[in-house]
């Protein structure tokens, strides 16, 4: 098979669904078994820092699960909340990257009471799992203590949730043309303005928005 893992899934205009509209997706995960995938340009009303603040709160009615490096993303846990914080996925908001300042993102549809540390490759923390040689995630609560200060990794985002597709999904959507798939690149991730991520990936593979037909294929 062939496996999208570490390449960016951009939603075509024919996508007819309202939660991916215009959504850049970087597959952390994809074999025989499925994908798993954030999504890094839908965010939350909600900055970094009044996240944290949220689950220092909670913690000890909602104690932090430490996380094997498991590759169940159903397992992948920062903090449960009784509430997840509301969002418009169409709503157009400012943000500040590689800050407490920065928006938090709605990395997918499923548990979205869940959090994602995706960010440039830091050894040491309790669970953490390897993208590649410059990406990796983690879901422990000890980098969640470090962002904002000199211990944080040097690059950074946090996202609520994930996109999940069964076995043999996603190879059926892409070749029912409701993606572009493109290699994943880290100045989209870290250092685009949320707003114009999707411009960008579909501009890096030299498409004109205004002429996306939906008959483009994977790149």
């Amino acid at each position: 098979m062939t496996s999208f893992q570490n390449q960016f899934l951009i939603a075509m205009p024919s996508l007819d669904d309202g939660y991916f509209n215009k959504t850049v997706t970087y597959v952390c995960e994809h074999n025989e078994e499925g994908a798993m995938g954030l999504i890094i340009n839908l965010p939350v009303n909600i900055t970094l820092g009044d996240l944290l603040k949220q689950i220092d709160d909670e913690d000890e009615k909602h104690p932090v699960r430490e996380l094997s490096d498991s590759t169940e993303p159903n397992e992948t846990l920062l903090a449960d909340n009784d509430e997840s914080p509301e969002f418009s996925p169409s709503e157009v908001l400012a943000d500040t990257t590689n800050s407490l300042e920065q928006l938090v993102l709605s990395g997918g549809p499923v548990g979205q009471q869940r959090g994602f540390v995706l960010h440039s490759t830091q050894p040491g923390w309790s669970s953490s799992l390897a993208l590649n040689k410059e990406l990796m995630i983690t879901t422990s609560k000890d980098i969640l203590l470090a962002l904002g200060t000199n211990k944080a990794p040097e690059k950074f985002m946090v996202t609520l949730g994930y996109a999940s597709w069964g076995p043999g999904q996603l190879e059926e959507e892409i070749q029912n043309n409701s993606w572009l798939t493109a290699p994943a690149d880290n100045d989209i991730i870290f250092n685009t303005p949320i707003e114009q991520r999707w411009k960008k990936a579909t501009n890096k593979l030299g498409i004109d928005l205004a002429h996306l037909s939906n008959d483009v294929g994977h790149a």
